[in-house]
């Protein structure tokens, strides 16, 4: 069995080489020995073995069955060579080591397998790589105990149970009174850790985390490496932060109720809720004290005692309630209302909206709802995901305004360059299971720094192996020639001590190709005068809207959420029809239209190639999946089911199929949604090289800044050309903010 090694490694790609290497030696000696074996009980023990320390169920349960099948025939043969007796004897003797070794792995108990029946077993597997691959296997297990597989498992399958905001929030964020908190250092530091996902993926390996209290760090990566699932990791304190360090993640949605948004992230705030309720509690029992000691008599023989015991009661809630003034007053929960209010002001909330019930909001105000909850709770350690993607330009500017003062600890995930550009202190690029540190360093910085950095490393491997390469060939050369053999010994320890360098990991480059467009006569799309309502009886949402796209335009339509930019789209699409005014559209017209929910529309259980040639037939598989290689989708991806692909992955699949109708306009609602920044930076040049009409709503200022001519703002139902650039119309934005820094509602 010459290729075991081989066999466990395509079996259990993902484990470590210890591991690996343990495994193939316990097979090749149990398929060697001269005794006769329980090749199920064997079996077993390596299934277990293999999974625990994160390999596939389905890969480790083939692997096993081939084994067993060779194992099984050659295990019959020997026990027919031999007397039965001695080799139940044997069989036995092996069970009893395969137990030792179990025990080992799951216990960490000591046993002397030499010494089991007896005998010494011939053995040829290293110790102590046996005893750090017994380590990593209890290492296994803990993270097991952790639920981190389980807890990934359910989020593919959409079925996390719900949890209690308030009592998972106090489990992660114990309330510490008194001076237990204080003073101590809010600086993190995890060292040496592995990070699993899923069938024991592994995303970070050997890695070391470090954030510095008061900067604000941007997590950037490509889409799927595993920047969400560090960041639940640490929201659950799956990794080792110290309790005294208070963290909040914002990864769901509010659950709609009757609660009044204001109140709504009032409520959020645990701590404080918990703390006024103490407060009322302990004022209530010190005035029932009071009471009681007016209600004992002077001449009572017990007044004495009674006093002192009541007395000693009143100074511990004396000491109590002081405490919670204390804590009360350092997070100033007097200002609490305004500082909400004023929150929920900056993300676009109105002064009555603020008032409406959380269930009257959809599913992207509840999600803004959520993060003016964290941001109100100010915990030490705040973790965004994505928060641009649901928002728009001015709530971002608010958000990116008020990050700039926070004074905690800010992880980010975003692929807006304008906002990590605007916020970020440090950069943390997660890649090839490993995190690289940029201090002081935004997004433009860290782009510049890491060229310069790769192309650093670069020249090193280059000057290494060409070192290499001269070391070798005089050790080939002399290395048993008398006269020059010490030479050749002293040049192969300098070969021994080079340190190892790997020459640095190309970037992932992206490619989107739009189709070519003929050439229609003008006008292509015009608005007159347009006017939509969906209800005569309600506000209206567009009012008098003159707009003109042609083959030459590169609009961007920026504004609040709720201003009426998406149905300005469906307008010019003829999704729905105005009110008012008229639409003229070119006879031959074709439009691409990009929507900013898409996945809505996608069937999840079919592939991408069998979805496009179900809506749009007509073509052979090879031509579809060459399609969806001009957006990044190569490989198998194509073949896969789409509720397997990534955020960034489906949006590559939806912009494929913008193509085969061969638009001559692009219409793009939040087209920067899951993309990662090689997607957008394709997202960008195709958008340039399409030789048709573009009209894009988007909240990415970098996007809009590469690809944009014309500039329209949507305001209260109007359309208006914008003069100046994106930069421009953010700073017109603060200039409205007030005192207090909040964006007015736009």
């Amino acid at each position: 069995m010459a290729s075991i090694a081989d066999q466990v490694r395509r079996a259990a790609p993902a484990i470590d080489n210890v591991v690996g290497e343990y495994c193939s030696g316990y097979i090749q000696h149990i398929s060697t020995t001269t005794g006769t074996i329980d090749v199920d009980a064997e079996m077993e023990f390596i299934q277990n073995l293999l999974i625990n320390a994160g390999a596939s169920d389905k890969a480790v349960q083939s692997l096993c069955s081939k084994l067993h099948e060779d194992l099984a025939p050659l295990n019959e043969a020997k026990m027919k060579a031999g007397s039965g007796a001695k080799k139940l004897e044997q069989a036995m003797v092996i069970g009893a080591q395969r137990d030792a070794v179990s025990s080992v792995g799951l216990f960490g108990a000591g046993v002397d397998i030499d010494s089991v029946g007896g005998r010494k077993v011939d053995s040829k597997v290293d110790k102590k790589k046996l005893e750090k691959a017994e380590r990593k296997i209890q290492a296994k297990l803990e993270k097991k105990a952790m639920k981190t597989v389980q807890y990934e498992a359910s989020k593919l399958l959409k079925e996390q149970p719900e949890e209690d905001y308030d009592s998972f929030f106090m489990s992660v964020n114990p309330l510490m009174l008194g001076a237990s908190a204080q003073g101590k250092s809010k600086d993190i530091k995890i060292d040496s850790f592995d990070l699993y996902v899923g069938q024991g993926k592994r995303i970070l390996s050997d890695t070391s985390l470090t954030l510095a209290y008061g900067h604000r760090y941007g997590l950037i990566g490509q889409n799927g490496i595993g920047k969400s699932t560090l960041l639940r990791a640490l929201s659950r304190r799956e990794l080792a932060i110290p309790k005294h360090i208070t963290i909040l993640h914002v990864e769901q949605e509010v659950t709609g109720d009757d609660t009044p948004a204001l109140q709504s992230v009032l409520d959020a705030d645990v701590w404080r809720k918990h703390l006024l309720l103490e407060q009322s509690r302990i004022t209530s029992r010190l005035a029932e004290i009071d009471e009681q000691m007016q209600e004992i008599k002077e001449d009572d023989p017990d007044a004495e005692e009674l006093n002192k015991v009541i007395e000693s009661e009143r100074n511990e809630l004396d000491t109590v309630l002081a405490e919670v003034y204390q804590k009360l007053a350092d997070m100033e929960s007097e200002k609490a209302e305004s500082r909400a209010a004023s929150i929920l002001a900056g993300l676009g909330f109105s002064a009555a909206q603020q008032w409406n019930p959380t269930k009257s909001f959809s599913g992207g105000w509840r999600m803004r709802l959520a993060l003016a909850r964290a941001l109100f709770c100010r915990p030490d350690l705040l973790l965004l995901d994505e928060p641009s993607n649901m928002l728009d330009v001015p709530s971002i500017t608010f958000l990116s305004h008020y990050l700039q003062s926070y004074p905690n600890t800010v992880l980010v995930v975003s692929h807006d360059r304008a906002f990590l550009n605007e916020i970020a202190t440090d950069i943390i690029h997660q890649h090839s299971e490993r995190l690289d540190y940029y201090k002081g360093s935004n997004f433009d910085s860290f782009y510049a720094t890491r060229e310069e950095r790769q192309l650093n490393q670069k020249r090193e491997y280059e000057n290494q192996m060409a070192y290499r390469k001269h070391l070798q060939t005089f050790i080939d050369k002399f290395r048993y020639n008398a006269a020059k053999s010490s030479e050749a010994q002293s040049r192969i320890k300098k070969l021994e001590k080079l340190p190892v360098l790997e020459l640095p990991e190309e970037d992932e480059t992206l490619t989107f190709r739009f189709p070519g467009v003929e050439k229609l006569s003008p006008p292509i799309i015009q608005l007159e005068n347009v006017t939509f309502s969906y209800d005569q009886a309600k506000r209206t949402i567009l009012k008098d809207v003159d707009l003109s796209v042609q083959l030459d335009s590169r609009i961007a339509l920026v504004g609040a959420n709720g201003s009426g930019k998406t149905t300005l789209l469906k307008v010019l699409t003829g999704q729905v029809e105005p009110t008012k005014g008229m639409v003229s559209r070119n006879a031959r017209l074709r439009i691409g239209y990009f929507a900013q929910h898409h996945v809505d529309a996608m069937d999840l259980n079919l592939s991408a190639v069998a979805w496009m040639a179900k809506n749009w037939p007509g073509k052979s598989e090879e031509e579809y999946r060459r399609h969806l290689g001009a957006f990044g989708i190569t490989g198998t991806l194509g073949l896969q089911k789409m509720q397997l692909l990534s955020g960034g992955q489906k949006s590559r699949v939806a912009f494929a199929c913008l193509g085969l109708s061969n638009p001559h306009i692009l219409v793009l609602d939040e087209p920067s949604n899951h993309l990662d920044t090689a997607g957008l930076d394709a997202l960008a040049e195709a958008i340039n090289t399409f030789q048709g009409g573009i009209l894009m709503v988007s909240h990415d200022v970098t996007l809009i800044s590469r690809t944009s001519k014309q500039l329209w703002v949507c305001d209260d139902g109007t359309v208006t050309q914008y003069s100046g650039t994106i930069e421009d119309y953010k700073k017109d934005i603060l200039a409205k903010a007030d005192v207090a820094g909040v964006v007015q509602q736009h």
